[in-house]
């Protein structure tokens, strides 16, 4: 019984020391690649841009596998197509992180499993061959062979430079352009445009408990109820504040580069069309351009009305060659608030009439709700919102409207108007009631001191 024992163990280790160990982690099915391999050559290389492409989409794990199969054939895109002729922003979006399945599709749609030289290429014709990308619907690469000897990959990429790279396991083909799935292109797409980004339901305002001053639900309220709210209770902080509240100005601290918000939105004025006039006065006829730029910077928001090209034109010449007109005329357009064609509209819908604070003190301009739109001023000299939100950044606020304002004070007289003058009213003092009689005592008074009417009173 002890000989059979002694056996078996012997038996037991002469199994493990002639079986060698395998570790856990290793694979039994992988295969190390040859210095000579097609994907040693791809790395070495003169296709640079389609190598790091590779590397930064973790692929070489992957085509590795491949080539221990099968052979395959690479159309590797040239360096001027991945660096200079490509989409800024689709290589862009291509490298973000959560696009790498993405990268990795486009990637393996250039890598056909199979090994094709530019002899075994379809003649006049083309044929359909499996890549190695995932997706079904952009599986399959079609190769076309042009009756001008051409040869075309995808219908759109030529190959100009066939059997650059040869190996036992495979080619790599030089082609033009990259090629780009048809799920790829849908997905930058749908990115592109935004479709993917669902819309946010608008709310009502929140209402206000008069009684506790804090917010509550919005309960149904008739029709033809009042508010609960009196109208002055219900104004805002007002648009000064919109969208967000900004440092006191006057501080140490410039807190906003308002000198590249205004030049931002005088080029807009210039790319919009129909504001050159405007823009022209603003930066080469005044230095409102560079005073704006300090005003934002320290903290105000401003709103400008902008008169467009047509409305400049009708301006005169005596209107313009006074000394400081330009600005006087400017300085009347600009508000102090942050107003958008929105705000304006909801106050003018609500209130009336609306008046503004503006840059001239002390004139205001008024404005009122008319044809659906915001009318300023009255009269021949109003003008109506007719570009609304040409420029809104939260600082600056530029609307454009048909006219040039000017104060109700100063509007143009035409010439050669008589004015009449009224003669001035006669003004008649009344005579107090008991003055003669004190007269009467006076003289009286005079002549006789010994008199009985000395005492009149």
């Amino acid at each position: 019984m002890d000989t059979q024992i002694y056996g078996a163990l012997g038996i037991l280790f002469l199994i493990f020391i002639l079986i060698p160990i395998t570790p856990l982690n290793a694979s039994s099915t992988s295969t190390p690649i040859n210095s000579n391999s097609v994907l040693v050559a791809l790395l070495d290389s003169h296709y640079t841009e389609l190598s790091e492409l590779v590397e930064k989409a973790l692929l070489l794990q992957t085509l590795e596998e491949a080539v221990s199969k099968h052979n395959i054939t690479i159309f590797a895109p040239v360096n001027e197509a991945l660096d200079k002729h490509l989409d800024p922003d689709f290589k862009r979006f291509l490298l973000e992180p959560g696009n790498l399945k993405l990268l990795q599709n486009l990637l393996l749609f250039h890598v056909i499993p199979f090994r094709v030289g530019s002899d075994h290429w379809p003649g006049s014709g083309f044929a359909h061959y499996e890549t190695l990308c995932s997706e079904e619907e952009d599986n399959r690469l079609q190769l076309t062979g042009e009756s001008s000897g051409e040869k075309v990959v995808g219908g759109l990429a030529k190959l100009t430079r066939p059997d650059d790279v040869v190996r036992h396991d495979g080619l790599i083909h030089g082609i033009e352009r990259l090629l780009v799935p048809k799920l790829v292109q849908e997905e930058f797409n749908r990115r592109r445009s935004l479709t993917s980004i669902s819309a946010v339901l608008p709310e009502g305002a929140p209402v206000v408990d008069p009684r506790a001053n804090r917010l509550k639900k919005p309960a149904p309220v008739p029709a033809g109820a009042p508010p609960a709210l009196p109208v002055y209770d219900a104004l805002a902080p007002g648009p000064s504040l919109a969208p967000a509240p900004a440092p006191g100005p006057g501080g140490v601290h410039r807190h906003f580069d308002g000198e590249s918000q205004v030049k931002d939105f005088i080029q807009t004025l210039l790319h919009y069309g129909g504001y050159n006039e405007l823009a022209d006065i603003l930066v080469n006829l005044t230095a409102l351009a560079t005073e704006m730029g300090k005003l934002v910077s320290e903290g105000y928001v401003l709103t400008v009305l902008a008169p467009n090209d047509e409305a400049m034109a009708k301006l005169t010449t005596d209107q313009l060659s006074d000394p400081g007109a330009p600005e006087q005329i400017m300085y009347y357009h600009l508000i102090p608030e942050y107003q958008t064609e929105e705000s304006m509209y909801n106050s003018v819908r609500r209130f009336g009439k609306v008046s503004y604070d503006t840059l001239r003190l002390p004139h205001k301009v008024v404005a009122e709700e008319a044809d659906g739109s915001v009318k300023f001023g009255s009269g021949e000299e109003s003008a109506y919102l007719f570009d609304p939100d040409i420029y809104t950044d939260g600082r600056i606020s530029v609307q454009g409207i048909d006219g040039v304002l000017f104060p109700v004070e100063e509007k143009p007289k035409p010439a050669g108007d008589v004015v009449d003058v009224a003669p001035p009213a006669k003004v008649v003092v009344k005579q107090k009631r008991g003055r003669l009689l004190e007269v009467a005592c006076s003289v009286l008074g005079a002549l006789g001191k010994d008199s009985q009417f000395t005492s009149c009173y």
